[in-house]
């Protein structure tokens, strides 16, 4: 894939770094509609009290996950119990709205807003940064971020201008303060952000780099995480691109990488004790191709002051209407600290 430079842009971002703020983002107590008053007053967080953390994969709500919540249903029921967490986050693979023209491509994904409320049981907050995010041209961007915001669904990785689609989402939970960024590197890049256009987050190293740096000391981050959109569709095993990327922010300070795209799920590694997760697959999409892309991962972290505690992957199965459903006794991915490596586990309970 092509990424071509974007300097000009870099400099504006770092031109302005320290009089960065948190447009568009909101805290997660808010989100989830705990009084903020009482979360400024909870203790720090210790090393007894983890923070949990799901991601979904890829989330479009349009198809026939769209047509099930006009109808009254909700698709995400048979596995709200994964979902289950401090902080519930997804990659949101479609534009919400009711307004735009559909890009020259094969396939465009549009939802309308009232599947909103249904997503607000269940997630707190969505990557905006992927290669459906602006299929229906800027002005339905726009409108998305508004809805996002009215809905009180947090967003990273993409805003009304290049400042707000790179300033990170700062969650807030038990005294832990966790950043997340969002980057795609799938082409078009007409979708990104410029000075004064909305669009999303293009991953470039340096910047990229530079933001993760900024979480912690412009927004006062306790752990980073960058959520990426990257790899080729359908790929089993990461590209050589989304390795070295994933080390470099390692080395810039990610206490985790996550990251989807493909379509399906690829492996899980440690880079210096940090774990890089590079596909969680799909998790609810009924464009599907192939039984590959059936299949998925909710990814759980627990998280503490020093980074990532444990990490568990719990297997879902797409049906043939995109909705997931837990998989049981499948041998998927974990990990926790001290071990010298990633090992599988078998979900027995989900």
């Amino acid at each position: 894939m092509t990424r071509p430079p974007s300097v000009s842009r870099r400099l504006v971002l770092r031109a302005g770094a320290a009089g960065m703020v948190q447009v568009g983002a909101v805290r997660a107590e808010e989100i989830r509609g705990a009084d903020p008053a009482a979360a400024a007053a909870a203790p720090a967080a210790e090393d007894d009290a983890p923070v949990s953390l799901v991601f979904a994969g890829d989330v479009v709500l349009d198809g026939w996950p769209g047509r099930a919540i006009a109808r009254g249903r909700d698709p995400f029921a048979a596995t709200a119990h994964l979902l289950r967490a401090d902080i519930r986050l997804a990659n949101l693979e479609c534009v919400v709205a009711t307004q735009g023209t559909a890009s020259d491509k094969i396939y465009n994904f549009r939802a309308h807003p009232r599947t909103l409320a249904v997503l607000r049981r269940h997630i707190d907050a969505v990557s905006i940064a992927n290669n459906h995010s602006g299929d229906f041209g800027r002005a339905a961007f726009t409108e998305m971020l508004a809805l996002l915001d009215r809905s009180g669904i947090g967003r990273f990785g993409g805003g009304r201008d290049l400042r707000e689609a790179h300033t990170p989402l700062v969650v807030e939970r038990k005294g832990l303060r966790i950043a997340l960024l969002g980057y795609n590197e799938f082409m078009p890049r007409s979708f990104e952000a410029e000075a004064r256009a909305p669009g999303i987050a293009w991953s470039e190293d340096e910047q990229v780099e530079d933001d993760i740096r900024a979480a912690r000391t412009v927004h006062r981050a306790d752990l980073v995480v960058p959520v990426m959109h990257w790899g080729w569709e359908n790929d089993r095993t990461a590209t050589d691109r989304q390795r070295d990327l994933a080390q470099r922010m390692v080395a810039a300070g990610a206490d985790a990488v996550i990251g989807g795209h493909p379509h399906v799920t690829q492996e899980v590694e440690l880079h210096r004790g940090v774990p890089i997760v590079y596909s969680v697959g799909n998790f609810m999409i009924d464009a599907l191709d192939n039984p590959a892309q059936t299949r998925g991962w909710v990814l759980r972290l627990e998280l503490d002051r020093r980074g990532v505690r444990s990490l568990r992957t719990d297997p879902v199965r797409l049906d043939r209407d995109g909705v997931p459903h837990p998989v049981r006794y499948a041998a998927t991915p974990c990990w926790q600290r001290g071990d010298g490596a990633v090992s599988t586990c078998k979900a027995v309970g989900n």
